[in-house]
């Protein structure tokens, strides 16, 4: 049970950096264990919303940030998996800053307070339309797993 709560805290951890577009040299090198939870988590949600690949690959080499709602429901899923966004799509910001480690609140924390929550039509777009945001103050440091 300790083992499992452990590798559920490094998940949570994992996917608030990386889903919160926390550029961090850490992230590039992450333990078998971490980089497995990612592949797990990104497995599971793209699997729920049938989201094309090439745009997250989009998101990532920093090409752009598509307005796909398949897109937008991913994003809501790996944000949903963190519990820090309810089945409405509103990013609790307080929660998802006090689940970020210590080291690294000095670069997410300004950047989720500017964005704060930014509302959209529907659930997965309260979501995209946040990390829009995030992406849109520095989209070189914005990673997405």
């Amino acid at each position: 049970v300790r083992r499992a709560n452990e590798s559920k805290s490094k998940m949570l951890k994992l996917v608030v950096l990386l889903t919160l577009g926390i550029y961090l040299p850490a992230i590039l090198c992450l333990s078998e264990e971490m980089e497995e939870l990612a592949k797990q988590l990104h497995g599971e949600c793209v699997a729920q919303v049938g989201v094309d690949e090439a745009l997250i690959t989009m998101v990532q080499e920093q090409k752009g940030f598509p307005d796909d709602e398949k897109f937008k429901c991913y994003l809501k899923c790996l944000m949903t998996e963190m519990a820090v966004v309810g089945d409405d799509g509103v990013i609790d910001v307080e929660a998802a800053i006090g689940i970020i480690p210590d080291e690294f609140k000095e670069k997410a924390e300004p950047i989720m307070r500017k964005c704060g929550f930014k509302p959209g039509a529907n659930p997965c777009d309260n979501v995209y339309q946040t990390h829009k945001c995030y992406y849109d103050v520095d989209p070189k440091a914005y990673m997405i797993i």
